[in-house]
């Protein structure tokens, strides 16, 4: 049987997108010379999809992800969020490496701060953020402060927080980049199944080639500066996935080609 080949066109065979970039591109100007950062990338990705943008440091990644949460403007091209030019709104969860708790709040008033912020008094948000801390499996600790947990159950933390106004699309920049294999494993499948189970759309960064092939639908491979991608691979299998998955063919092969894609050996 022939092995699959990987993708290296960037759109989707088939749906509607609910992001979307042309041409985009991204330069920062420095007292030397200009630095570009990111080159000529297009991709669509649809609702419900978890994609990674995996690549090596320094390849824009978590450029593109600040352009797609409107936290800076790309310098050429289009980019669309839902239809419309991207901008921090609710609708788009953004969670980083560190949990970013604040010291002085205990775990149940980080959960609450997006709605605290967003001055949102339309529902019981505190009830809210005791089901999303139960969820993540924190049930009684939501007086606790963060110097009170460890540092899985700070990302714990973040992520009920990123959750609390039920965003449609996530965007991830290594959330769990910091955290030991372990801690890092159940983390990851629990984000799988959370973004299966409530069909929200996830945008991963990482540079974990295992733990892409483990989450994702799609795998959008980035060059070295200028970050430019240099194929997609695709993922079959259904989610949410269990550890069993990395132990099958079909998990070595996307992580084979996935590292040829990296390496330059891709036969694209």
């Amino acid at each position: 049987m022939t092995e699959p080949r990987p993708r290296t066109d960037v759109l989707p065979a088939t749906g509607a997108s609910i992001i979307e970039t042309r041409g985009l591109s991204k330069v920062y100007q420095s007292a030397s010379a200009p630095i570009e950062a990111l080159a000529d990338i297009s991709i669509d990705v649809r609702p419900g999809e978890i994609v990674a943008f995996l690549g090596p440091s320094g390849c824009g990644k978590s450029t593109l992800l600040e352009i797609l949460a409107g936290l800076i403007s790309p310098t050429s091209g289009e980019v669309t969020i839902d239809g419309q030019p991207p901008r921090p709104r609710a609708e788009v969860g953004l969670m980083f490496q560190q949990a970013l708790l604040f010291p002085w709040r205990t775990v149940l008033a980080n959960v609450l701060l997006p709605a605290e912020l967003r001055e949102k008094t339309d529902r019981d948000w505190k009830a809210r953020a005791h089901e999303l801390i139960a969820m993540v499996g924190l049930e009684g600790w939501a007086e606790k402060y963060h110097w009170e947990l460890s540092g899985g159950m700070q990302q714990r933390v973040a992520l009920a927080r990123v959750l609390l106004l039920d965003p449609e699309i996530l965007l991830l920049d290594e959330p769990f980049g910091a955290l030991d294999e372990m801690t890092r494993e159940t983390l990851d499948l629990e984000m799988m199944r959370i973004a299966s189970d409530a069909g929200k759309t996830v945008v991963l960064v990482t540079h974990n080639v295992y733990e892409a092939a483990l989450m994702c639908d799609r795998i959008f491979v980035f060059t070295p500066r200028p970050g430019r991608i240099v194929g997609v691979v695709e993922i079959d299998e259904p989610q949410p996935r269990g550890l069993a998955f990395s132990t099958t063919t079909e998990f070595g092969e996307r992580v084979a080609q996935v590292r040829g894609l990296l390496s330059g050996d891709s036969d694209e």
